[in-house]
């Protein structure tokens, strides 16, 4: 029997941080504030759905502001020609926020290296009907290249558009999941297959070394 659980809440607290911060009195409140946190993750994601630009969402609460990080590969795309993307993105999230909006926009260096961007690439080019085999490789290749120290992609699913599901997994370097000084990213996206072939999902695990402050 496989124990599986996610190797970002499994560091948590060791070297992760949670992705929404904030603290709530009462549990009505709770379940408002995480609904919208949920909300607003699905608007941002489903703005840039054409193309896999958002590395992350952070949400951070005070008493009478929510600040909304958004770290991506492409700032320019979230931003817009003269800041006109990222007016019309916090018009759209103050409609479901209860407070005042605050965004923030990172750009994350070396896509390679988030499993979260490689996860959804890798997604995007199995619905153009990309062989399996190649995406991962390439992807894992270029990961590689970028300075991970290994990367670990599970694909799942009717490949190729087969008759039967299967998985196939590919490893480069070395994943160390049972340590917690590991600094592992991950992420699962799913692809549409083509044709009516069902979801694939992919998987991906990228190590980027042991963190010295775990």
């Amino acid at each position: 029997m496989g124990q599986k659980v996610n190797p970002i809440s499994f560091r948590l607290q060791v070297h992760k941080n949670w992705s929404s911060r904030w603290f709530s009195s009462g549990k009505k409140d709770f379940a408002k504030w995480l609904a919208e946190d949920i909300k607003i993750r699905d608007l941002v994601e489903a703005k840039y759905a054409s193309r896999p630009t958002i590395a992350k969402v952070e949400i951070e609460r005070s008493a009478n502001l929510i600040t909304i990080t958004i770290h991506t590969a492409k700032a320019g795309v979230v931003i817009g020609r003269g800041g006109a993307g990222i007016a019309e993105l916090k018009k759209d999230i103050e409609k479901i926020a209860s407070l005042p909006v605050r965004i923030n926009v990172e750009e994350v260096r070396r896509p390679e290296l988030n499993a979260k961007l490689v996860a959804e690439n890798i997604a995007r080019q199995l619905e153009r009907r990309a062989n399996f085999r190649r995406a991962v490789k390439m992807a894992a290749q270029n990961t590689m290249n970028a300075g991970a120290k290994g990367i670990r992609i599970e694909v799942a699913g009717r490949l190729n558009g087969a008759e039967m599901s299967r998985r196939e997994k590919t490893i480069e370097g070395s994943v160390p999941l049972h340590t917690l000084r590991a600094d592992i990213d991950f992420h699962a996206a799913r692809a549409l297959g083509p044709n009516g072939t069902g979801i694939i999902g992919v998987k991906v695990w990228v190590y980027k070394g042991e963190r010295s402050d775990a």
